[in-house]
């Protein structure tokens, strides 16, 4: 009893270990027992302290002063490209010496590959990279690096699993210029405790490099997994201690990857690069305004050319629709590309407000190209495709179309009316069939007659 008593009063001590020790053979326990497991002796374990392991963060131990802003070092002089132009216009100028770059993405989805990519343009230009992996051996990163093409004297591999392996070569008066480190999730700090990719790690790991980098002027790109839901995985920490969060996204089975970046505090937000996967790498799309149209027969009923807005770019594409009639007792409604809640909004409008009747359909829609859209001006297109498969009579064979359907079957301008408008006359679409920039008050009903003027109610 005195034994429990003194564990009770003794205050508790935040983040520390105990472990106990028999006294007699000195064998360690995770817990107190009354007998001793090595030896059998009754009431020898003792409570040890367990020996924390620590490494300092930074082998600087000087505290920093305080400057004037107007007399601390600029970084545009010092900005060095990726080897891609696209790539330094999304990230504002390129690669800015001591920033962080978190890299997000699913497994297979390419992110390794780009980035070997953009250390051996980097190498290529003369500047020093290192190529971290925790999840590759060397043979095999080089095996990649030969397919890519991107061998280069400057450019550096190291296969580790120790986050403390890396320092060293980032030390001495000419550091590299570039750092990736594949991935964060891999490493494993001597300052933490647990498996690699626990929380404690990843925040040790990405903690200890970034600010390392930061020291030595050298530009550190982090790989991170994401979750089941898309989102980079482990502590929301990690995305507010880097400068740039970038997200790398598709489906594994189509070629095109969408590069878009989530957070930049050295250029615009919300930036969005198309890539399609090749043997050669990861290939920019320099023209992606038509990418997901493909072989499109203007001809058939059902389909309608919608002027999505991603990012800061327009793109033009597909949306299909198909309307037939059902067989089931409850009709089916599947959407592809979009979330399908999106689908049963606009049908239930379309029944109310044009006096449709949808009972006995099943309805298919998707975006074309393997396209996934949340950009609310996708809602006309896809009640006009919806309206051409329903009367089955195709658009007219040049328009394009984008705007809001409000639940009163009211038409309202959306964002990006402007750049819509402009890259719609740039690829010759006509006619632009969009809100004006004030409402003016168009109508589900005024589009019906607009785009369907012989046609009367039917059914489906």
């Amino acid at each position: 009893m005195e034994r429990i008593l003194s564990l009770l009063s003794r205050p508790a001590m935040s983040k520390t270990r105990e472990t106990y020790q028999c006294t007699a053979c000195r064998a360690p326990s995770a817990q107190w027992k009354g007998q001793c497991p090595a030896c059998g002796q009754w009431n020898t374990l003792e409570a040890v302290a367990a020996r924390p392991r620590a490494v300092p963060f930074s082998t600087n131990a000087r505290p920093e002063k305080v400057v004037r802003l107007a007399e601390a070092p600029g970084v545009s002089e010092k900005v060095f490209s990726t080897g891609l132009k696209a790539l330094d216009r999304v990230l504002g100028q390129g690669l800015v010496p001591g920033a962080a770059i978190l890299v997000g993405g699913e497994p297979g989805i390419g992110k390794s590959t780009l980035l070997l990519q953009v250390a051996g343009r980097v190498a290529a230009s003369g500047r020093g990279a290192v190529y971290l992996s925790g999840e590759e051996s060397l043979s095999q990163i080089r095996a990649r690096a030969e397919r890519l093409d991107v061998l280069h004297d400057t450019l550096y591999a190291l296969a580790t699993s120790r986050v403390e392996d890396v320092f060293p070569a980032l030390e001495g008066a000419d550091p590299p210029a570039l750092l990736i480190v594949d991935s964060v999730q891999t490493l494993t700090s001597a300052r933490a405790e647990g498996l690699p990719g626990n929380v404690s790690q990843v925040r040790a790991v990405a903690t200890e490099i970034v600010e390392f980098c930061k020291k030595c002027d050298t530009t550190v790109i982090l790989v991170g997994h994401v979750t089941k839901d898309g989102n980079l995985a482990g502590p929301r920490l990690l995305e507010h201690m880097v400068d740039t969060v970038i997200a790398l996204e598709g489906d594994r089975e189509q070629l095109f990857r969408f590069l878009r970046v989530r957070k930049n505090r050295f250029g615009p937000n919300q930036e969005l690069l198309i890539f399609q996967m090749v043997r050669q790498g990861m290939e920019l799309v320099e023209d992606p305004s038509t990418y997901f149209l493909g072989a499109r027969d203007a001809a058939l009923s059902g389909t309608a050319v919608l002027m999505a807005v991603d990012g800061q770019r327009p793109l033009a594409v597909e949306i299909q629709a198909l309307v037939t009639k059902s067989y089931l007792t409850i009709p089916r409604r599947t959407a592809l590309g979009f979330d399908v809640n999106r689908l049963l909004l606009l049908l239930a409008v379309l029944e109310k407000r044009l006096r449709l009747n949808f009972a006995q359909a099943d309805i298919y829609a998707k975006a074309g190209g393997g396209m996934r859209l949340t950009d609310p001006g996708m809602d006309l297109a896809l009640v006009s495709a919806v309206l051409s498969s329903y009367y089955d009579h195709p658009l007219p064979e040049r328009a394009v179309i984008w705007g809001e359907v409000d639940l009163n079957g009211q038409i309202r301008p959306v964002a990006g009316q402007t750049i819509r408008a402009a890259q719609a006359e740039r690829l010759g679409y006509d006619p632009l069939i969009c809100p004006d920039t004030a409402g003016g008050g168009k109508t589900l009903a005024w589009i019906q007659q607009a785009l369907f003027p012989h046609k009367g109610r039917k059914g489906a």
